[in-house]
């Protein structure tokens, strides 16, 4: 039970769900798990991934937290958006109309990235309720997802809790 090993520091579990788009990299997923982990967010991965899912290929950034997530796996697309039709997808994309520090999220959001090597596709860029995204400096082309899963996760909070 999380109350277990982290008394007090969780009082409403569930307040975002996070979901990566058929991740390309074994180790941004397991840090995002081990985030999720720590945070008490779900994280969903929406398949096909572009590795084999694996304890080896999540051992080193996952660490001894994998044990303690809740990871949701879909066949594809249609299996998550089906199962996720009443909550609000917000998308974070170097695309996005609002920055994540402006955006207002809401109780239930499902915060969606998209794949290391390409994003999301199209359709499901125009899928999303809202889209949000990270101000960088002139020239950057983007954060690892990791890192924006965590700056994005880490506001979606503060601003819920």
């Amino acid at each position: 039970m999380l109350e277990e090993w982290l008394p007090g520091a969780i009082t409403c579990l569930e307040m975002i769900e996070i979901a990566l788009y058929q991740p390309d990299i074994a180790p941004n997923t397991a840090t995002i798990m081990r985030l999720g982990a720590c945070l008490a967010v779900p994280v969903n991965v929406i398949e096909p991934a572009g590795f084999v899912w694996s304890d080896r290929a999540f051992r080193r950034a996952g660490m001894d937290y994998l044990e303690r997530v809740d990871v949701r796996r879909w066949a594809d697309w249609s299996a998550f958006l089906s199962a996720k039709r009443d909550q609000r997808i917000v998308l974070a994309t170097t695309a996005g109309e609002t920055d994540y520090l402006d955006h207002r999220f809401e109780n239930g959001d499902v915060v969606l990235f998209g794949r290391e090597s390409a994003g999301v596709p199209r359709d499901i860029h125009d899928l999303a309720d809202c889209r949000i995204t990270i101000a960088m400096a002139d020239g950057a082309r983007s954060l690892n997802v990791a890192v924006a899963c965590a700056m994005v996760a880490g506001e979606a909070l503060r601003q819920l809790r």
